[in-house]
């Protein structure tokens, strides 16, 4: 016998495939209603156990209709929404790795239920994550000088070269484009040089003083000399009164150049103003102690700091300084400031953007700090902590207020990359450089128009041994 209330259903259920739940539910409520005049005569028990069956089936078809209506898909991120794509599998696990190819239409195979699969977040490389290799200079070289000129090229000049199984000062320049990432030679210096300073003048020209004699140690260079790079030439100017190597050479605000202390086979305190409008020098005040292989750097107000370095033996014994002082081109006198937590050799400072100092790292003493310095109190603070015997290349003030410092240590043989935040007073690791590339000890760092910093240089091993790199490597902050 022919059940009237099943084939009603199913007639109902076939005339809605394709409708909305909602629709479905008014449709079934609909046929609930008139089903008791369309059943036949059944015993007292039957009606309660018929309206028990109808409900059931209601509920059935409604499940059914609604698995066959397009199921919620996710988003990457594992979110149901407007913006998830219609393409991925209605899976009971979503996850970014589903397949994207299975059709809107497919039969369900789960209940539709998104529970996304977390995903952790990548973890960068602390190798070189920042770092990108550039074009070869043309010569190998180890203690150059690297300045940045107006138009964006960067001025590599002089330092030490292969001569067989030996290493010799060179007179060659080569200019790096950051355009091309290449380096082309330029023209050479008048004298070969090692251990000199070279500076970006007010004109564009490039100011290069001193050197080493690499014969003795003794009666280092007082020559110097401009590179033009309208011209590609250098050309010779006025001499010092004294032969320097490893001293500063730090441009004023009135465009002349304070070159003060350096060595001359024992550290000196004695300094001397370069003015190019007359190609001279002339002798200013001295520094309160003698010191090569300091840290120079101009402040807001036109004073320059000096910190740390060495006396190599001119006052006292061999060994780095932690005092620092300041020259006033006012006067032309230096004075003492605060002294640093602990002293300091082959040191940078930068000057941060609220007018305070950062002088980092140092190949002898405190290389694990950096000490902060304060030209209003006159005074160094509390040191912040930095990597594990950091030998800095290169300090300098990033636009939004940290300093970059990129230095190689004394104990991993790579480069790192250091911000210092004063913000927060703390500093935190920003890329590294394994000497894989070829770069090892005494590169040198120079920080290009669009914000990267250029590094070069150095020494590599060979079968004669460490010689002077032709690498060179971007770090991009």
């Amino acid at each position: 016998m022919s059940d009237p209330i099943g084939e009603r259903l199913r007639s109902y259920y076939q005339s809605i495939q394709g409708d909305a739940p909602a629709r479905l539910e008014a449709r079934v409520a609909r046929a609930l209603d008139s089903a008791p005049t369309a059943r036949p005569a059944r015993a007292p028990w039957r009606p309660a156990f018929g309206l028990v069956a109808v409900g059931a089936a209601a509920v059935i078809v409604a499940l059914v209709v609604r698995n066959l209506g397009p199921a919620p898909t996710p988003s990457p991120s594992g979110v149901v929404g407007p913006s998830a794509s219609p393409t991925a599998t209605p899976t009971a696990t979503a996850s970014p790795s589903a397949s994207p190819s299975a059709s809107p239409s497919s039969a369900p195979t789960a209940t539709p239920v998104l529970t996304p699969t977390p995903s952790s977040p990548p973890t960068p490389s602390p190798t070189a994550t920042h770092f990108s290799a550039t074009g070869s200079m043309t010569v190998g070289r180890d203690g150059p000088t690297a300045t940045l000129l107006k138009d964006g090229r960067v001025l590599v000049a002089g330092g030490k070269v292969a001569r067989g199984l030996v290493q010799g000062k060179t007179a060659s320049a080569e200019l790096y484009d950051p355009a091309t990432g290449k380096f082309s030679a330029t023209g050479s210096m008048t004298d070969a040089r090692w251990g000199h300073t070279a500076t970006l003048l007010q004109d564009g020209r490039v100011l290069v003083v001193g050197g080493a004699d690499l014969s003795d140690g003794y009666d280092n260079l007082k020559s110097a000399e401009l590179y033009d790079p309208a011209t590609g030439k250098f050309t010779a100017t006025g001499s010092m009164a004294v032969g320097r190597a490893d001293q500063t050479a730090t441009l004023l605000r009135d465009g002349r150049v304070l070159v003060a202390g350096g060595t001359n086979s024992i550290g000196l305190d004695s300094a001397e103003i370069y003015d190019p409008s007359t190609g001279k020098f002339t002798p200013t005040g001295s520094m309160t102690t003698a010191r090569q292989n300091h840290a120079a750097t101009l402040l807001a107000d036109g004073r320059v700091l000096v910190a740390g370095g060495t006396a190599n033996g001119k006052v006292g014994p061999f060994g780095p300084l932690a005092s620092a002082e300041l020259y006033d081109p006012t006067t032309g006198k230096f004075t003492a400031t605060g002294s640093m937590a602990a002293p300091r050799q082959d040191a940078v400072a930068t000057p941060l953007g609220d007018g305070r100092v950062l002088v980092a790292g140092g190949e002898v003493g405190p290389a694990t700090s950096a000490d902060l310095y304060d030209p209003a109190a006159g005074a160094f603070g509390p040191p912040a902590s930095m990597a594990p015997g950091l030998q800095p290349l290169n300090a300098t003030t990033l636009p939004d207020g940290r300093a970059l410092v990129l230095g190689w240590t004394l104990y991993g043989g790579g480069i790192v990359a250091e911000l210092y935040d004063p913000a927060t007073a703390r500093v935190s690791q920003a890329g590294s450089l394994t000497p894989v590339a070829g770069i090892s000890f005494g590169q040198v760092a120079a920080l290009l128009a669009d914000g990267r910093v250029l590094v070069l240089g150095g020494t590599e091993q060979s079968s004669n041994g460490k010689v002077p790199s032709t690498a060179a490597a971007l770090y991009q902050p």
